[in-house]
């Protein structure tokens, strides 16, 4: 990526602007190859329609990860998926939190994502937490423990 356009973009206004269009997704998928069984995926995207493409590739020059992507129906997303690039992003969210109840979801999504970056979806153990943790997004609902 190029960071020319990096500091053109408030990294408040970013927050702000995944609060309202941003979403953090994870899917667990069947993989009978895998010692667990199952495979997880996490994935940070923000879809918008063509005419403000260029808002999208200002999101990645800011992040520096990830890709836009043409959908073929009138619509661009940003894409980012590899959990070291996902650290970056969520490095990015706590040190400049989302204020909605999307926050609740992201906590979720980074709890997963950090077990991840430590290949504890490749155990049995790991994964059952994984699908505990997904079953809760959603929800709109944190706990204190979660935000400690």
């Amino acid at each position: 990526m190029n960071n020319n356009n990096k500091n053109n973009l408030n990294p408040n206004f970013v927050s702000g602007f995944v609060d309202a269009e941003g979403c953090f997704h994870v899917s667990i998928v069947d993989k009978a190859e895998l010692k667990a069984g199952k495979s997880v995926r996490v994935l940070f995207q923000i879809s918008l329609h063509k005419k403000d493409k260029a808002l999208l590739d200002q999101i990645a020059n800011f992040f520096d990860v990830g890709v836009v992507i043409d959908r073929k129906d009138g619509a661009f997303y940003y894409k980012v998926s590899q959990v070291k690039d996902l650290m970056l992003i969520i490095n990015h969210f706590d040190k400049y939190p989302l204020i909605s109840q999307k926050r609740v979801d992201f906590e979720f999504f980074k709890q997963i994502v950090e077990k991840m970056n430590r290949k504890e979806h490749l155990t049995t153990e790991g994964l059952q937490e994984i699908v505990n943790i997904k079953a809760s997004m959603n929800f709109g609902v944190l706990s204190d423990k979660l935000l400690t």
